[in-house]
């Protein structure tokens, strides 16, 4: 059996630090997979313990993606790009880096979407913006810089109720390769207030690697959702500022999947 080469996995620490109003930090281990979206048939039939669109103790499914509106991420994805006004004409290969289904229950808070033309250049990025209800955003990096991709752009999205919609993201996504290095801030008009950063090593993508990863990081993506809603609480104990998300929806924009609170209502 020879696995494709271009698929990987990261053993990473995801690092939160809030700057204000209240400082909260924590830092935690997880593992993400690195696949090139081309490999996906190839790995499904390979790997015992990693399946597409089928329960495995691994698995990624397509729905999971891009609101749920395409049967293919890749070309869904390509539809999305061009939507953004990205020349995809030159994309030959997408890699995501992303959490699989862990025993068939998914929760990937970003997603990030790496295109490359035929020699391997980076043409362009997208990261896919996950909330707690569920609703998805994109935000596209059009250019690449000198070492993968930066971005500042306006949230207009609901990801914490502790952080308020007019903040922007700051996004410095390098290229990755053996070593993994992301970081995604807040900012306001003070400047940064919420620091994330995720760093990683890479390893083999095998049923070995996924084995490993099963033991060292079990039930990984319900420990996500897990710490998410302790961490809430242990900024709602702190007393930290807490907006509605039935709260202005007009900052709400360009939502997938929207929650029916920020629907308006039929008349």
């Amino acid at each position: 059996m020879v696995m494709p080469e271009s698929s990987h996995i990261y053993e990473c620490t995801v690092m939160h630090q809030r700057l204000r109003p209240k400082r909260h930090g924590f830092s935690y281990r997880v593992f993400y997979l690195w696949l090139d979206l081309d490999d996906i048939d190839a790995l499904d039939s390979d790997l015992a313990l990693f399946s597409r669109n089928r329960f495995n103790l691994f698995s990624f499914y397509d729905r999971d993606h891009l609101g749920g509106e395409h049967e293919n991420v890749k070309v869904g994805l390509l539809k999305v790009l061009a939507a953004h006004g990205i020349d995809t004409t030159r994309i030959t290969t997408i890699k995501m880096l992303a959490f699989p289904r862990v025993l068939g229950y998914i929760f990937n808070p970003v997603t990030f979407f790496y295109a490359f033309s035929a020699d391997g250049s980076p043409l362009c990025a997208l990261a896919q913006v996950t909330n707690t209800y569920r609703e998805q955003k994109f935000y596209a990096m059009k250019e690449p810089c000198a070492d993968g991709f930066s971005f500042v752009t306006p949230k207009l999205f609901y990801v914490s109720p502790f952080s308020a919609l007019d903040l922007k993201f700051d996004f410095h996504l390098r290229l990755p390769g053996e070593k993994l290095h992301i970081t995604v801030d807040d900012t306001d008009e003070e400047g940064k207030m919420l620091l994330s950063a995720l760093t990683g090593t890479r390893r083999e993508f095998s049923d070995a690697s996924l084995l490993i990863c099963a033991v060292k990081y079990p039930l990984l993506t319900l420990k996500v959702i897990f710490l998410i809603h302790w961490h809430a609480l242990l900024l709602w104990i702190k007393r930290v500022p807490w907006f509605s998300k039935s709260a202005n929806r007009e900052l709400q924009q360009d939502v997938l999947r929207p929650h029916h609170s920020i629907v308006p209502a039929k008349s």
